[in-house]
């Protein structure tokens, strides 16, 4: 596992009778493979792991090692209630072909750092499989910080984490405090090219969904230090990246897929498709994305 480089958020698809459309799923996996992605992840928030039943969060695991076919590396998102079910995961997706985790906390209890500590601990020593702590605290109210962190350090699986506080002083903070112990990603779209500034080794990606080729220029210039070339570019993505980091991302996400390449956009309830003056809006920022990218040949 290289812990560098794009690694988009994979949503999963669904049929029009709200099941899983796994070739669907599995031809949007190759899509981004052949734009030039250097991982992917399935079953994250954008997956919409926690409305899935066991058996098609497995399903999805297996289509995509088989889509994958070990030309990236396969990350799966755990999201589970109770210690003892978040390593039973852990150890079913090993079994599945995953070779990586994306760990949230408990999606059911606020931890604190005492039990966050222990959280990650239990997993990490559930597989040998490498982690990537999924660190959302907008979302999950539970932030993995630099004290949490340095408490988990000792931990050998635990080598990443998907920093999505919102605060981009986070970036140095870890870097100041570990060095390269522990890989930091970006994991929202609209502080790509800052946090690359500061430093990061990846970017876990909801947009690149729909726009792989273009998400992985961005990373490459803004790794590279070419941000004067790359900023018009990021300019032009970044009202559409910023429907990442909308509670509904995963219906925005949808529609960005649909309307750039025709995949379904199709959610599970609780999620409910766009309406009225909301769809509109969103749908105006995604074609003015297209129509702009198109300008910019």
């Amino acid at each position: 596992m290289t812990w560098t480089g794009v690694f988009p958020a994979i949503t999963t698809k669904l049929k029009a009778d709200g099941g899983v459309d796994l070739a669907a799923t599995a031809a949007s996996i190759d899509r981004v493979i052949a734009n030039g992605v250097s991982g992917v992840i399935v079953l994250p928030m954008l997956g919409e792991n926690a409305s899935l039943t066991q058996a098609e969060r497995e399903a999805v695991v297996s289509a995509a090692r088989e889509a994958v076919a070990g030309r990236v590396p396969l990350l799966c998102g755990l999201a589970e209630g109770s210690t003892d079910a978040a390593a039973a995961a852990a150890r079913t997706y090993k079994a599945l072909g995953a070779e990586g985790l994306m760990v949230f906390p408990s999606l059911v209890y606020r931890t604190d750092r005492r039990e966050t500590v222990a959280w990650y601990r239990s997993v990490g020593a559930a597989s040998d499989l490498p982690i990537m702590i999924y660190n959302n605290p907008i979302a999950y109210r539970v932030d993995v910080d630099v004290p949490t962190l340095a408490e988990l350090a000792d931990v050998d699986t635990i080598v990443c984490i998907k920093e999505e506080s919102g605060d981009i002083r986070r970036v140095t903070d870890l870097y100041n405090a570990f060095g390269d112990r522990f890989a930091v990603f970006c994991g929202v779209d609209d502080l790509i090219l800052e946090s690359l500034a500061l430093g990061v080794t990846g970017w876990v990606s909801g947009m690149t969904n729909a726009w792989p080729a273009e998400c992985v220029r961005i990373f490459e210039a803004g790794r590279a230090g070419d941000f004067a070339a790359i900023r018009p570019l990021y300019r032009l993505m970044t009202p559409a990246f910023h429907l990442d980091t909308d509670v509904k991302l995963v219906q925005y996400i949808k529609l960005a897929e649909h309307l750039v390449y025709g995949a379904p956009e199709r959610v599970r309830a609780p999620r409910l498709p766009l309406a009225g003056e909301e769809r509109k809006r969103a749908e105006a920022i995604i074609r003015e994305t297209i129509a702009g990218l198109a300008r910019l040949g």
